[in-house]
C-alpha cells in the first residue's frame, strides 16, 4: 500500500541506502506511478515490436541511430514513433521494443539519474547510469516472459574517460560494454553483419554516421518482421540519428540525414546493379 511523504520516517527520507533510488522511494509510496511489470498481451496496441537500434563509437564519440516507428503483427504502425532518447547533454538512449513501455522506462531511469545527483550533490557517472539502467531493465523481466521486453542501448560521452562508450543489456539486466558497436532489435542480426564487415577503428563521425544508416537500411529490408523499408525516400522518413561527444549530445536534423541516407541508397543500388551486370 502506498504510503504519503508525510507518513514516512525521517530516516527513511535521508538514509542514502533506501533513498539513493527513486524506484524504490516511488514503490514504497506510490507503486501504481511505476511502469507494469505485467501486461494483458490480448490488447492489440500493445502488441508493437520490432525495429532497430544501433550505436558506433568513432574517434571522438558515438553515434546512435534508430528507425522511426513500430509494427504490429507485421503491419506498419506508426512510423513516426522515436526511439533516440536523450536523458541529458552526455548520454542518450535507443530502444527497440515496446514503444508505450520503453518511453516509461525511460522516464524513470531520468528520474533515477535526477534523484540520485541531487543527493549526492554530484554527476552522476557513466558507470553508475549503466547499472541503474541495469536495474530498470531487470525489473522488466515478467515482460520479457510474455514477448514485451524493452531492449536498451546506453550510450553517450564519458568525461572521466574523456571516450565514447556504449552498454547493450539483455532481458535478466546484465550489461556489457561494447568497444566498437552494438545493436538490438528484430533487425540486429543483419545490421550486426553489416557492422562487423565495415566497422573500422578510428573512423571519424561522418564514416559513423553513414555506416549505421547503411546498417539500419539493410536490417529493416531484411528483418520479416518489419513491414516499412527505410529510409523511405518518397516520403521522407528517414532514421533518427544522434551524436555524443565532449561537446555534449547533438541530435542531426532530418535534413542532414536525408542527404546521408540518400547517399546510401544510391551506392547501394549501384552496387545491385554492378553485381546484376557481373551475373
Amino acid at each position: 500500500m502506498s504510503q504519503p511523504l508525510s507518513n514516512l520516517d525521517e530516516g527513511y527520507l535521508t538514509a542514502s541506502t533506501t533513498t539513493d533510488s527513486f524506484a524504490l522511494l516511488l514503490r514504497r509510496v506510490a507503486p501504481e506511478l511505476l511502469p507494469p511489470t505485467t501486461v494483458d498481451t490480448g490488447v492489440p496496441e500493445l502488441l508493437r515490436h520490432g525495429r532497430t537500434a544501433l550505436a558506433i563509437r568513432y574517434g571522438g564519440g558515438v553515434v546512435v541511430a534508430a528507425d522511426l516507428g513500430s509494427t504490429m503483427a507485421r503491419h506498419p504502425e506508426q512510423p513516426d514513433i522515436d526511439r533516440i532518447l536523450s536523458t541529458d547533454d552526455r548520454c542518450v538512449i535507443a530502444v527497440a521494443g515496446a514503444a508505450g513501455l520503453a518511453g516509461e522506462m525511460i522516464r524513470l531511469f531520468e528520474a533515477e539519474v535526477d534523484h540520485l545527483e541531487k543527493i549526492q550533490g554530484e554527476r552522476m557517472s557513466m558507470d553508475g547510469r549503466a547499472a541503474r539502467l541495469s536495474s530498470l531493465v531487470r525489473s522488466n523481466g515478467t515482460m520479457m516472459a510474455q514477448g514485451m521486453a524493452v531492449t536498451p542501448l546506453l550510450a553517450g560521452w564519458d568525461d572521466l574517460a574523456h571516450r565514447g562508450r556504449i552498454f547493450s543489456y539483455d532481458g535478466t539486466g546484465g550489461r556489457t560494454e561494447k568497444r566498437a558497436h552494438a545493436c538490438v532489435g528484430s533487425g540486429a542480426l543483419f545490421a550486426t553483419e553489416i557492422l562487423n564487415d565495415s566497422y573500422r577503428s578510428g573512423m571519424d563521425r561522418d564514416e559513423a554516421v553513414m555506416l549505421a544508416i547503411r546498417a539500419l537500411h539493410t536490417a529493416i529490408n531484411d528483418d520479416t518482421t518489419s513491414a516499412v523499408p527505410g529510409p523511405d525516400l518518397s516520403r521522407g522518413l528517414y532514421p533518427a540519428v544522434a551524436c555524443a561527444d565532449a561537446t555534449g549530445v547533438t541530435r542531426m536534423s532530418t535534413e542532414e540525414v536525408a542527404v546521408v541516407a540518400k547517399r546510401v541508397v544510391d551506392e547501394i543500388t549501384t552496387q545491385t546493379d554492378r553485381e546484376e551486370v557481373q551475373s
